[in-house]
C-alpha cells in the first residue's frame, strides 16, 4: 500500500486488523511523533476517532538483529510489551509498503525481538517466544457473581487463563473481571475465557486490560495454547502421546476468527492467522496536538 505526498500538517495513518483485533498504523520511521497518551486514546475512540483496539507506531530500531520496532499502545493511552495480532499486521504493513522484503523479518518490541514469516500475501506467522506457565496457586477470576480458578500464564505480558463451560456465562464482559489476589499481577492482566471445542481445539473470549473486550487476542491465544495443551497431556497416558510431534497444531477460535498455534523447534510458540491492511488515510495534526 503506497501513501502519496501529504501536507506537512497531516500525519499518514493505515487501518488493519488481524482476526478483527484492529489497530491504527502510524508509520514514524524517523521517530518524530510524540504520541501522549490521550493523543492515542482520541485516535481509537471508536465514535470520535479513527477506532482500535490499539496502536502500532513504526519506529526505526537502530538493532543490528531488527530494523523496526513495534511501538504498540493500548487503546487507552498504556503500553504494553507485546501484541500477536498486532506483530502479523505490522509486519504485513512492512512489507506491502516495501519498506522490507517478503520472507522472515525480524521486529523489536518491548517483549524483545520476534521473528515473522510474512509472505507476499496470505497468513502471517509470528514466533511468539515462550508462553510460560507460571506456578501460582490459588488465583482466581470473578466475573458475573461467580468464582473460576484461573491460571497464569507470561506471554511478554501477563494473562490470567480460566476454563467455563459456556462462553455466554461470562456474560457481557463490559467491566473488567476482578482477579485475586492483585498482587500477583501488579500492573493489571488480560484475562481468557476458555471452552474445549474437540481434540486440540479450544474457543476463547478476552478481556485486554487497557482495552476492554475484544474480538482476538495473540498473545491470549497463546496462553491459552499453552494451558490447553498442558491439560491435554496431563490427562492422557505418556504412552499415548507421540514425543516425535512436537509441533502439533492446535486451532483456536476466536469472535473474530480462527488462529493456528504449535510449539517450534525452539521452544516458542508460532501464531498463525490473517492480518488485513484495509485502509489508508491522513490525521490532522492540529486536531491530534488539541488532545495532548
Amino acid at each position: 500500500m503506497t501513501i502519496g505526498a501529504e501536507p506537512a500538517s497531516d500525519i499518514p495513518f493505515l487501518k488493519g486488523h488481524g482476526t478483527e483485533n484492529d489497530f491504527v498504523v502510524l508509520p514514524d520511521l524517523a521517530d518524530e511523533l510524540d504520541l501522549t497518551p490521550s493523543m492515542v486514546a482520541a485516535l481509537c475512540d471508536r465514535r470520535a476517532g479513527i477506532g482500535a483496539d490499539g496502536i502500532l507506531r513504526v519506529v526505526s530500531s537502530g538493532s543490528a538483529t531488527a530494523g523496526y520496532f513495534m511501538d504498540y499502545r493500548n487503546a487507552d493511552g498504556s503500553l504494553a510489551e507485546m501484541c500477536g495480532n498486532g506483530a502479523r499486521v505490522f509486519g504485513r504493513y512492512l512489507v506491502d509498503a516495501g519498506v522490507v522484503p517478503a520472507g522472515t523479518v525480524v521486529i523489536a518490541t518491548r517483549a524483545g525481538d520476534r521473528r515473522l514469516f510474512v509472505p507476499e500475501s496470505g497468513d502471517v506467522t509470528v514466533d511468539m517466544g515462550p508462553a510460560v506457565v507460571l506456578g501460582h496457586e490459588g488465583v482466581t477470576v470473578s466475573v458475573e457473581g461467580f468464582q473460576l480458578a484461573a491460571i497464569p500464564v507470561d506471554v511478554g505480558n501477563p494473562h490470567a487463563v480460566a476454563f467455563v463451560d459456556d462462553l455466554a456465562a461470562v456474560g457481557r464482559l463490559l467491566d473488567a473481571p476482578v482477579v485475586a489476589p492483585a498482587d500477583v499481577f501488579p500492573h493489571g492482566v488480560n484475562v481468557e475465557f476458555v471452552v474445549e471445542v474437540g481434540d486440540h481445539h479450544l474457543a476463547m473470549r478476552v478481556f485486554e486490560r487497557g482495552v476492554g473486550e475484544t474480538r482476538s487476542c495473540g498473545t491470549g491465544a497463546c496462553a491459552v495454547f499453552a494451558v490447553g495443551r498442558a491439560r491435554h497431556r496431563a490427562s492422557h497416558a505418556p504412552e499415548s502421546l507421540d514425543p516425535s510431534d512436537p509441533t502439533e497444531e492446535w486451532v483456536i477460535d476466536v469472535p473474530g476468527g480462527r488462529l493456528r498455534l504449535r510449539e517450534n523447534e525452539d521452544g516458542g510458540v508460532d501464531l498463525v492467522g490473517p492480518a488485513v491492511l484495509l485502509a489508508s488515510g491522513l490525521v490532522d495534526r492540529d486536531w491530534l496536538e488539541g488532545h495532548r
